[in-house]
């Protein structure tokens, strides 16, 4: 259970991080929000309920998305 929580606390800061990173100009900050999220998802996967996974999970494709959609760096 705690391991989920630190998932979810996790995936909030990246969350949070990523929503400016998608303005432009600033995509290049989804290079730093991806890893902190696969810690997210790290943390996740080890508990056992699904709620940090997912949302951990959201955000690397929102991410990964927007650095796609920028070309990688915008």
């Amino acid at each position: 259970m705690l391991l989920n929580v630190f998932s979810v606390f996790i995936g909030c800061i990246a969350l949070v991080l990523a929503l400016p990173a998608f303005l432009p100009l600033l995509g290049w900050a989804n290079w730093a929000i991806i890893p902190i999220a696969f810690v997210g998802l790290a943390f996740g996967v080890l508990s056992d309920r699904k709620a940090g996974r997912f949302l951990n999970m959201a955000v690397i494709v929102f991410s990964i998305g927007r650095l796609w959609l920028g070309g990688g760096i915008f």
